[in-house]
């Protein structure tokens, strides 16, 4: 019955969908004609079929990227199938949907996303699916936006490259207060669409909440040991971090690292190096680390991951790494260097 609503919708919208998705020019991600065709003629043929059942029970969400994938798994459990929209080893920021994951969508129960500017595609899908009987949640909500690290108060700032900046920093989730909130608004989404578990629900929570409690007691104990407060980094996506623990971040790049520094900014890093005796410059584990090779090598430093948990390899997932872990390697990466 869903499906047949959903193309009816699209039957009804599809001239005015494509106009809309034809994109403002001022937004990160655009749908061409042709994706939008390969789109509507996808979910279009799911109807005949009667869409997928199912029959074990459990509730279907599709969560943006890794960190969504992580929390809503531990807080659903048993109780749900969980579909990470981005494949394993892949930059978020560098990814779109594909008719295939469009379509998944309008067969979904839930579909989580952080927000805050981290999936400029979110909103356009949802449009396009056109799923009445999802349930779409913005994690960041209520969290207290910081501004990137690049936009100096003035909104939104265009890169080199010609494309928008936006002026938040969205990596939210690297305080993990800012996780408990994410993961309640996770937990508080899985009751409305599955009341029959709340208490399942609710439970996982609370011992996930504690556990963010712990961690953020660590991070806070390690930092009073710390002997530095700077640290120098790929990119600018640290931000909440930092504030958190009384740290400050120096970046080669954007806040969603897909510009290159300039020849000035190179310099300016190298001299802040230099200048501050820093003795380790970190980078993320899914960018290159060509530019940050660079540095080291010029100012004689050493190189270090420190982790925006954006995504995982299949290595790190097949190792059963998760958001603690990481984190736990992160604090223990920045008590090497800062101590």
């Amino acid at each position: 019955m869903r499906n047949r609503n959903i193309c009816a919708e699209i039957l009804k919208n599809k001239h005015s969908k494509q106009a809309d998705l034809s994109g403002n020019p001022h937004k990160k991600k655009k749908f061409s004609a042709a994706l939008m065709a390969l789109v509507i003629s996808l979910v279009l043929s799911s109807c005949s079929s009667g869409g997928v059942k199912n029959d074990d029970g459990k509730i279907t969400v599709y969560t943006s990227f890794f960190v969504m994938y992580d929390f809503a798994s531990k807080i659903g459990g048993e109780k749900v199938n969980v579909i990470n929209m981005v494949p394993s080893g892949m930059e978020p920021h560098d990814w779109e949907p594909s008719p295939k994951d469009i379509a998944g969508l309008a067969e979904a129960d839930l579909f989580i996303y952080s927000g805050a500017g981290m999936e400029g595609w979110v909103e356009k899908v949802l449009d396009a699916v056109s799923n009445k009987n999802l349930i779409a949640v913005e994690t960041s909500k209520g969290i207290a936006l910081q501004e990137s690290a690049h936009s100096h108060g003035h909104g939104e700032e265009e890169t080199e490259d010609g494309h928008p900046e936006d002026g938040y920093d969205p990596h939210v989730w690297l305080n993990p207060m800012n996780a408990k909130i994410q993961m309640k608004a996770i937990k508080d989404a899985l009751v409305l669409a599955d009341a029959e578990n709340s208490d399942y629900y609710e439970k996982n929570y609370n011992y996930y909440a504690e556990k963010l409690d712990e961690l953020d007691r660590k991070f806070k104990e390690a930092a009073k040991g710390f002997s530095r407060k700077e640290i120098v980094v790929s990119h600018a996506a640290y931000g909440y971090l930092c504030n958190a623990y009384g740290l400050e971040q120096f970046a080669l790049e954007n806040v969603t690292g897909d510009s290159e520094p300039t020849a000035a900014k190179m310099k300016e890093i190298i001299d802040f190096i230099r200048a501050h005796n820093i003795k380790v410059i970190f980078y993320d584990s899914l960018s290159s680390s060509k530019v940050v090779d660079a540095v080291a090598r010029e100012t004689g430093i050493r190189t270090a991951v420190l982790s925006a948990i954006e995504g995982l390899t299949e290595e790190d997932l097949k190792a059963g790494k998760d958001y603690f872990s990481i984190m736990e390697e992160n604090l223990k990466a920045l008590s090497e260097a800062l101590r």
